[in-house]
This record gives C-alpha cells, structure tokens and sequence, in this order.
C-alpha cells in the first residue's frame, strides 16, 4: 500500500521544478513561425496546366473539390487535318471545410496542377466561405516553395562495382 498523499507531492515537486524557467511561447501574430520545407498548408492550383481531366476530383475520398468546364473545337490547321477539341476550365473550386488535407488529388493529378502550399492563414468567419475558388487557388500558386533537388545517392567507386 502506496503513502497517502504521495501523488500530490510529486505533482507539486513538477510545478516547483517548472516554476523557475523561462515560458517557451511564441507569440504568434507578431512572430511568424519558422515551417518546416514540405508543410502541408493548402492546396494551389497552376490553372494552364489543368485540363479538367476531373481526376484530382474523382479520386478525392471527401468529394471536396468542384470542376465545371466546357469545351472548344478549334478549327483545322491543313486542309487533311481534323478540328481539335479541347476542355476549357470554367470553375474550380475545393471546399476546405470538407477537404482532409490527404494529398492524393494532387498525387493523382497527372499534368501537375496541383501543389501544396505553405500557406497556413485562411481562416473565416463563416463556414460557407472556405469554398474556395481558382482565383484564390491561383493566389496561393506563388507561394508554393521550388522543389527540393534530387538526392543523387552514394557514388559508385570501382572497387564496389566488381572491376
């Protein structure tokens, strides 16, 4: 059988021990946090790259993501050639009060439309207004960081390689 009491002691043994020390906090409106490379913020949309392909939404588990489009004919070039057609983007939008923030529409998108973002302050007051469309998506475009270089892995010397 335990000492009566002792649970409070070591309890107040931790607060005694913590009370010295400098509080850790950061002051989050006036200091920026430092993130890490490859936060997930939001998602960005390249709009010329997309071509309403409709994957990205297909593949979405939370069916967050809109697309409407139409399409163009454009007229033949040579006198054997065919008219061509081609999807124009007429609304892209994702709806972040829905969205898991899983990635697999941008792991499945295969014209590189889609990035993440750093981007972390998108907050609103209202719920309908985290469907966001391609404008704000095109926004955060530019704030997506340049790929990290490939890692070219160990050198190869002749003595490894059998010769």
């Amino acid at each position: 059988m335990g000492v009566p009491g002792k649970g409070l002691f070591e309890g107040l043994k931790v607060t005694a021990k913590t009370l010295g020390r400098r509080a850790v906090t950061e002051q989050y409106p006036e200091v920026q946090p430092e993130l890490p490379p490859r936060s997930r913020g939001v998602i960005a949309l390249l709009e010329e790259n997309c071509t309403s392909c409709m994957l990205c939404a297909r593949e979405c588990p939370s069916w967050c993501i809109y697309i409407d489009s139409h399409t163009e004919t454009a007229p033949s070039v040579g006198e054997q050639a065919r008219e061509r057609s081609r999807n124009v983007l007429d609304r892209f939008a994702i709806d972040f009060s829905l969205c898991m923030y899983c990635g697999i529409c941008i792991e499945a998108c295969p014209f590189d439309a889609l990035f993440w973002s750093p981007e972390f302050e998108y907050a609103e007051t209202e719920l309908r207004n985290l469907t966001h469309e391609k404008e704000r998506l095109r926004d955060w475009m530019w704030t997506v960081p340049a790929p990290q270089p490939i890692d070219p892995g160990p050198s190869v010397t002749a003595s490894e390689d059998g010769a």
